[in-house]
């Protein structure tokens, strides 16, 4: 079946679905270390809880078949485990048949897991992750060269992750038109890297041109892949060089990573390894493929409405299954940066004396002398969602109270989501937020102070709060 198959896109494959499988890994391991603390049964948003105000047909997740911690350990950790063997090459290493119910059975442990995340698995790639996932499924192995219409669904894919970004940004923030975005972003992006302070200072000029070179790969490159090798191959190829220079410049998850797994499968490696021909698939096999292919053609329509809606939405899924989204990122950028500063102490009552003691998170600004870290690909949920919480009180109504009572209840679950705990002994009496503007500092400044960021305090974010009733140390 020559018309169906791709056997020089043999290694376009395997670079695909072991990249996305070590993806995979990484997001599994996040939510077995996160879990407890954010949507387990006595989490800031418990997925019990969750379950009983929503219905299983616009929630399909084992969960609602049963649910405790241990369970939701269970899944992640198996999701890990089989993410693993996949990275391996176990999918290549047994039956097409078999092959693909590994990667069913990846999909959905993860989509479980995301269809009870609530606010902590809002994010597009997590999405793009599960539509990533379906088509790994249907892309076989080692029994049967690379579907064409399948590696069509992938470059359909990377036009519309790349192509709505560029849209977004386009139709969004005017800055991106008169390309002066770069001259905040690196400084209010929702988590810097080590290197983002050194791309800050780049000179103004060189920030314009990598805006209208953002521009050019986001909004002409996407449709070359579309066309015949090696064009498509380039096209790819500055995808990829793209998503480096973010992944260099800040964290941002597995998103960068994942867009560049997807460009793989666009690149044509026959030139360098020769083609790879393999039997013709099986009949089954080739129905599955069209009819999954019509499927999600049919379920396309609505996202690619959204690309020429001049409303168009960022990041949103239309079916419960997560099979076609809409993506994009940054339509709008800060032009300061906010940041929610936590402090306890153990004084019984506060006053003007009292000395209050600040907790240290792992990923976001805090201490200023601080150097970022690099996290990305892992996913630090907490502190994303304390940039979001900067921004407006309302991105964190429903667990920035409870966040408080577990820092308040000395719960090791939760303070193993921070650096720092400033109470190892016992909790404090009282917690308090503050808002805090954070700037870089200068080339002087960091000579001078050591110092990476400068702050100045904005405002009170949250009175000292104290339990009702002290409770004994959680476990």
């Amino acid at each position: 079946m020559e018309w169906f198959t791709a056997p020089d896109y043999w290694l376009s494959r395997i670079l695909f679905q072991r990249g996305l499988a070590g993806l995979y890994l990484v997001a599994f391991l996040a939510a077995a270390f996160q879990f407890r603390a954010l949507i387990g049964a006595r989490g800031m948003l418990p997925v019990p809880e969750y379950l009983r105000r929503v219905e299983p047909r616009r929630t399909p997740t084992l969960f609602h078949w049963h649910y405790s911690d241990r369970f939701f350990a269970v899944v992640a950790w198996s999701g890990a485990a089989l993410a693993l063997a996949l990275v391996a090459g176990a999918g290549d290493a047994v039956p097409l048949a078999v092959s693909m119910l590994l990667w069913a059975v990846l999909w959905g442990l993860y989509l479980s897991i995301v269809n009870v995340g609530q606010t902590w698995y809002s994010f597009g790639w997590e999405s793009l992750l599960l539509e990533a996932g379906v088509l790994a499924i249907l892309l076989g192995n080692e029994d049967t060269a690379p579907p064409v219409l399948v590696l069509w669904l992938l470059r359909w894919l990377l036009f519309r992750v790349e192509f709505g970004a560029g849209l977004i940004k386009l139709r969004g923030d005017p800055c991106w038109r008169d390309l002066t975005c770069l001259h905040y972003h690196h400084e209010t992006q929702p988590m810097p890297g080590p290197l983002s302070w050194f791309f800050h200072h780049l000179p103004k000029p060189l920030h314009r041109v990598e805006v209208a070179a953002n521009h050019f790969v986001q909004l002409v490159v996407p449709v070359l892949l579309f066309t015949p090798q090696p064009v498509a191959t380039v096209a790819a190829c500055l995808m990829v060089a793209t998503q480096l220079w973010l992944v260099l410049s800040g964290n941002f998850a597995w998103l960068n990573w994942l867009t560049i797994v997807i460009a793989f499968s666009v690149i044509d490696g026959s030139p360098i390894v020769g083609d790879h021909p393999r039997p013709d698939p099986p009949l089954w096999y080739v129905v599955v493929v069209i009819a999954a292919t019509a499927l999600i053609l049919v379920l396309s329509y609505h996202p690619a409405r959204n690309l020429l809606s001049r409303h168009q939405a960022m990041n949103r899924s239309y079916d419960a299954f997560h099979l076609v989204n809409t993506y994009g990122a940054f339509g709008s950028i800060g032009r300061v940066r906010d940041e929610i500063v936590i402090e306890g102490t153990d004084d019984p009552a506060p006053h003007p004396g009292t000395v209050w003691r600040e907790y240290g998170f792992k990923g976001k600004p805090g201490d200023p002398r601080r150097l970022p870290r690099q996290y990305a690909p892992y996913h630090l949920r907490l502190d994303w969602l304390m940039w979001f919480a900067a921004l407006s009180p309302a991105y964190a109504r429903d667990w920035f109270g409870p966040f408080v009572e577990r820092l308040l209840e000395g719960d090791r679950d939760t303070l193993r989501l921070l650096r720092h705990n400033p109470f190892p002994d016992r909790p404090p009496t009282h917690v308090r937020a503050r808002l805090y503007r954070y700037r870089f500092t200068t080339w002087r400044e960091l000579r001078e102070t050591g110092a990476w960021w400068h702050r100045t305090l904005v405002r009170e974010y949250m009175p000292p709060a104290r339990l009702r009733t002290p409770t004994p140390e959680r476990g």
